[in-house]
């Protein structure tokens, strides 16, 4: 039932079984944690004391595996809980009853991120048919499966071969190591995948361990001779050159061997418990841990300080070099991939951090096992790959340029510091470039501008392309013409006045159509009576004029700009500056509607003329004396 938690359906089962069969059991579960989830629930449920529980999986001491194998003692029954471990090869004297989840734990490595994470799948009928045959071995046995029959049928035939799932990055190195570069030149029962080869020699090429050209390197025959994942071995060699090969061997073992040293997210905790363990799993892990330093550096690698931790691990998982960002607890490694920590795990305050194992998607990983380092830490470890280079970007939230000095480790910034003295070509393409990404709104457009363009536009209209194309689209498409000398002493927007960006605009025009502009689209009208009015281009259904009614008394022919081609919209006005007719036919006005609105304007201004017939009237700015 995927609804159930697996754990409570095998307590389940396993108590049922056991009050239905003798003999002892061995149950089937993905992972560790199933299992330590399960046995709680049956010390719990179970109240035979002639039953013993046993667990079973790889990380274990091999003292309780031992246990788990042996068979149960005379007038006793046990339950062993077991992972796929004791599928094939393994016979447990007693064992009667198999009873099986069916589900595995199967490695999954991502090329894209150079991570192993194990996923949680159906088993195969080939792996439940082993499962099934561990009962009944050497007597009448049963087996209950925790699915129906039928879907069996639907199940994989096989696993799926290592090599399509796994890291092939020791199987890289030996093959060089042999003198083969080209997987393709042997014959295999299954080839390889490409992208994970490609990542394999990558990581090598990565670690120094192949060249170029796929051969193996010097410190590639060095690494190959260790019993170890190349990443490892690198790390192991790298820290003999300052005495500290024995502590990476012994990181090396804890991220060999699941389980060792505990479970702490932080391996310095790790690997104190490590050095004060004194079990056989432990003390057989140190030997090889002495074994390794030995055969590196010789006798002097007892160097012994886990604050070291994080350091060495750069030297194995050198893309995985994390800094803290945002939140508490998410980091962002080297290679652009996340990764996050519970809030309250101490290792969440740290600014760095070296990361030796993380599981889950690419997008967003959980961080199983690090340890803290300091920007000095990663200065070291990585002087000849952190780049510096000078970086001119545009802050939209400031409108400006900002110019800096970065370093950086892959996609880390490890430190920045103003650039005093930008390059003004660079300074001018961002904020081209800003203009291209947010559009013209950026620019700092007032009356002025906004005017100078509608001009363009006009005369465009009315003559054709002899003037240039001035609306926002063109003037986007021709930013190098026309915005790119205005920009020589600029480093943001805010730095320009309208002024500068009309004078951009009119730098596309020529000696000749400047003259022509300021005559033909003139920015003001003169009215009879001397009054200086602006010339509204940008109007909806312009140029329009916004002028008093009475400074145009007197004006028999229509205003127009461009000789008469664009005749202006004339908003009259009331001596209140009130709108009291929108006309292009102003002779048509005085002849018509002019007698309705004098009508109702005189006893509202009557202290403002309202001839009879305006045509002959002398236009004028003012009010009648007062008596008058």
């Amino acid at each position: 039932d995927a609804r159930a938690p697996i754990e409570q359906q095998m307590t389940d089962a396993i108590a049922s079984a056991l009050a239905t069969y003798s003999g002892s059991l061995l149950c089937f579960l993905p992972g560790a944690r199933e299992i330590e989830r399960t046995a709680q629930r049956l010390r719990e449920r179970v109240r035979d004391r002639d039953v013993d529980i046993h667990m079973l999986y790889g990380a274990l001491d091999a003292r309780d595996q031992d246990a788990a194998i042996a068979p149960a003692r005379a007038g006793r029954r046990k339950v062993v809980l077991a992972t796929s471990i004791a599928e094939t090869s393994l016979t447990i004297d007693g064992v009667r009853v198999v009873i099986d989840c069916g589900l595995s734990r199967r490695p999954r490595f991502e090329p894209g991120t150079g991570l192993t994470r194990l996923e949680t799948v159906r088993a195969s009928r080939a792996s439940t048919e082993q499962r099934k045959g561990r009962a009944g071995r050497t007597q009448p046995g049963v087996c209950w499966r925790l699915w129906d029959e039928a879907e069996t049928r639907s199940l994989a035939p096989f696993d799926r071969p290592d090599i399509l799932e796994t890291d092939l990055a020791g199987l890289a190195l030996d093959l060089a190591a042999w003198g083969t570069r080209d997987p393709a030149l042997l014959r295999w029962l299954d080839p390889p995948p490409a992208p994970a080869w490609r990542e394999a020699c990558a990581l090598l090429r990565d670690l120094n361990a192949l060249d170029a050209d796929g051969r193996i390197t010097p410190d590639g025959t060095a690494i190959a001779a260790l019993p170890l994942h190349p990443r490892l071995a690198h790390m192991v060699a790298k820290a003999a050159q300052s005495g500290e090969a024995r502590m990476a061997a012994m990181v090396a073992m804890l991220l060999s061997e699941q389980g060792l040293g505990g479970r702490d997210v932080d391996l310095r905790a790790r690997l104190v418990v490590f050095e004060r363990d004194r079990g056989a799993r432990a003390s057989a892990a140190r030997r090889m841990a002495e074994a390794i330093a030995t055969r590196v550096g010789g006798a002097d690698q007892a160097l012994w300080d886990p604050e070291r931790a994080g350091a060495l691990l750069l030297h194995a998982y050198p893309e995985r070099v994390a800094k803290a960002r945002g939140k508490r607890g998410e980091f962002l490694m080297a290679n652009g991939r996340a990764g996050a920590l519970e809030e309250t795990d101490a290792l969440a305050r740290a600014p760095y951090l070296a990361i030796a194992e993380a599981a889950g998607r690419a997008e967003r990983t959980a961080i199983v096992s690090a340890a803290p380092i300091d920007v000095g830490d990663v200065e070291t470890a990585f002087a000849a790959r952190i780049e510096t280079t000078d970086e001119i970007t545009f802050d939209p939230a400031l409108h400006c340029v900002r110019a800096r000095r970065v370093r950086r480790l892959g996609r880390l910034t490890l430190g920045e510091a103003p650039l005093e003295r930008p390059d003004p070509k660079r300074v001018r393409a961002a904020l081209l470039d800003a203009v291209r990404t947010h559009g013209l709104s950026i620019l700092p457009w007032g009356d002025g501008a906004r005017q100078t363009q509608a001009r363009i536009a006009l005369m465009r209209r009315l003559e054709g392309e002899v003037w240039p194309a001035c609306c926002d689209a063109d003037l986007l498409e021709t930013l190098d013409t026309w915005l790119a000398p205005a920009l020589e002493a600029v480093s943001g927007f805010e730095a320009m006045s309208d002024g500068a960006l009309a004078s951009a605009l009119l730098s596309q025009l020529p000696w000749d159509l400047g003259r022509r502009l300021d005559k033909d689209a003139p920015t003001r009208f003169r009215t009879p009576a001397d009054g200086d009015h602006l010339i509204d281009y940008t109007a909806e259904n312009g140029p329009a004029l916004d002028v008093r009614l009475q400074e145009m008394f007197g004006v028999s022919i229509h205003p127009a700009v461009a000789g008469g081609r664009a005749p202006l919209l004339v908003r009259l006005l009331s001596p209140a500056h009130r709108p009291v007719q929108t006309t292009r036919d102003l002779p048509g006005f005085w002849r018509g509607s002019y007698a309705g609105v004098r009508t109702e304007m005189k006893g509202r201004y009557p202290r403002h003329p309202w001839p009879e017939d305006p045509l002959t009237a002398a236009p004028t700015r003012r009010a009648k004396p007062r008596g008058s």
